[in-house]
């Protein structure tokens, strides 16, 4: 086995750091629907609050990104593997965007009790976690039919999404002193899908990064 070179052991570095900050991004959005459904303001607070290191993990991978192509010169696998880093760190920042929009959310209900028990939204969020899950152990792997099981997922997420949003308008036209309240859950599956969506194009970019192929699997929005 030779051994691995400087570059070789940044790359790694590298994708460690995407790694940890896919596991941030995974917590916020389980904290921040947790603490909806609980009715934590505290806890939606501090949701809040760190995100920014989210954002400061961004720009700190980018910046070693670029640093790594100005330094090192990589070479089409190395330089397919930085390019694909940057663009799923972008992704994975918007995700936490979401996550904190979703305690935003909660913060402006205050201690008012949710329109309806939450059971869709809770299952939107954990889909959509897993298909993040899913899609970063296919990066570490490699792993292009697993990067698809994510792209096709995410019809799943899409379906509860129109279920909810169905739902929700059916309050509002029966009775229009719901609207406020639903508009508040609206906004939250909105954000639950576009965090799919997020997951979506990750695994665009694991296959990427495995193929050398710039594809969409059909299923990502932007």
């Amino acid at each position: 086995m030779r051994v691995r070179s400087g570059l070789d052991r940044q790359l790694q570095m590298l994708e460690d750091e995407v790694l940890m900050m896919g596991g941030m991004v995974e917590k916020s959005v389980a904290r921040a629907v947790d603490a909806l459904s609980r009715r934590d303001l505290e806890e939606s607070e501090q949701v809040v609050k760190e995100d920014d290191l989210i954002d400061r993990k961004r720009f700190d991978i980018e910046e070693r990104c670029i640093d790594l192509i100005a330094t090192q010169q990589p070479m089409a696998t190395d330089l397919r593997i930085l390019i694909a880093m940057l663009h799923i760190t972008v992704e994975l920042e918007r995700m936490g965007d979401y996550a904190e929009g979703i305690a935003r959310i909660s913060l402006l209900m205050g201690q008012e009790a949710t329109l309806k028990p939450l059971i869709d939204i809770p299952r939107m969020a954990e889909k959509a976690q897993g298909m993040l899950h899913k899609a970063l152990d296919a990066m570490v792997n490699r792993d292009t039919v697993s990067a698809q099981q994510v792209c096709s997922e995410d019809d799943d997420v899409d379906a509860l999404y129109d279920q909810i949003y169905r739902e929700l308008l059916l309050f509002m036209i029966e009775d229009p002193k719901t609207i406020r309240r639903a508009t508040y859950l609206l906004w939250v599956s909105h954000d639950l899908e576009r965090i799919a969506d997020r997951a979506t194009n990750i695994a665009e970019r694991v296959m990427y990064l495995v193929t050398g192929k710039m594809e969409e699997s059909g299923a990502s929005k932007y």
